[in-house]
């Protein structure tokens, strides 16, 4: 039998049902509850900033600090900074140590990773957490083993270098001196960094491994693909958004080490300065202190940081959007 009972039809200016308001009003919940994280960002982060973006554009010294006005001068700051030679070396610094830095970082890590795959759980288990180890360790306790590993008085490095025959390493390591000249220095900090930030590459990498399915390299070896080939068509592709992330994590604290760096090259050092050393150096090293010198070098240090997380962003957008 046919329906013949007439359609109901809601009248245009008839208010929804009760389920339609439901879904159009606001969900005030989610955001009451990251507020309290979002005010301790703000108080502990983004207030900071904005100060240190005022002071750049100021003349703040001993003066200002005992509570007179400070002196607003513009780009003044910026333009003595670009000037100045000292600030493009440091920059060179900077860069050339997160360069080498990273791609160490991540090299080590990634094979480390790989070893933790492949071993059993429980050996995976043991070493895991005595790379760990490292991790946990505080930037001043590794730099003070480290400056004790490479001293001049008892170094363990020094010592092990003066047993080896002089054919193959050279003669006078007994008292070289690894923090006299950058090139020794940044050798150093490179080393202990790449020590310390490792594990957390290894770690994240494990993890990323133990999300791809088996069969894709049970399918490899039947084909015949080696070690390598396997990594590059298989690992990495899968990977790849895991090395993204800490690319960019370990681009940010590499351009940004001070306390390792403080800690073994010293403030009187001043030829092996990063961006970091030479921003406290004029804020706060010496009697007269630069506090707006010293935040614009800051400043610099942050827009740079921001550019390459900017890029990441991007790059994670492009490759959401093509998938």
């Amino acid at each position: 039998m046919l329906d013949t009972a007439p359609a109901v039809r809601r009248a245009p200016g008839r208010t929804p049902s009760g389920r339609a308001r439901q879904r159009r009003r606001p969900r005030f919940g989610p955001y009451l509850l990251i507020a309290p994280t979002v005010v301790v960002i703000a108080v502990l982060m983004f207030w900071p900033m904005i100060q240190i973006g005022i002071m750049s554009f100021q003349k703040v010294g001993n003066r200002q600090l005992r509570g007179e006005p400070a002196e607003s001068v513009g780009t003044e700051n910026f333009r003595t900074i670009f000037d100045d030679p000292f600030f493009w070396q440091t920059l060179r610094h900077t860069v050339l140590f997160a360069v080498v830095a990273v791609t160490l970082t991540l090299v080590v890590g990634t094979l480390v990773g790989l070893l933790l795959n492949k071993l059993g759980r429980r050996m995976s288990s043991f070493v895991a957490g005595g790379v760990m180890v490292a991790w946990a360790t505080p930037p001043v306790t590794a730099a003070i083993i480290f400056t004790w590993l490479f001293g001049t008085t008892g170094g363990l490095v020094n010592w092990t270098l003066d047993l080896l025959p002089d054919v193959l390493v050279g003669g006078g390591w007994d008292d070289y001196n690894w923090f006299a000249t950058p090139l020794s220095a940044y050798t150093v900090l490179t080393v202990c960094v790449v020590w310390q930030a490792c594990p957390f590459v290894a770690v994240s990498v494990l993890a990323g491994l133990k999300s791809v399915p088996g069969e894709l390299y049970e399918a490899a070896r039947v084909d015949g693909s080696g070690p390598w080939r396997t990594f590059w068509q298989i690992t990495y592709p899968i990977l790849k958004p895991i090395f993204l992330v800490l690319i960019v994590m370990s681009i940010i604290w590499d351009f940004k080490v001070f306390t390792q760096l403080f800690v073994m090259a010293g403030m009187a050092n001043r030829d092996s300065f990063n961006l970091s050393l030479y921003a406290y150096s004029e804020a706060f090293g010496s009697l007269n202190p630069k506090l707006g010198m010293g935040s614009a070098i800051a400043l610099v240090l942050t827009l740079i940081l921001l550019i390459v997380t900017a890029v990441y962003v991007r790059v994670m957008v492009r490759q959401g959007e093509t998938r």
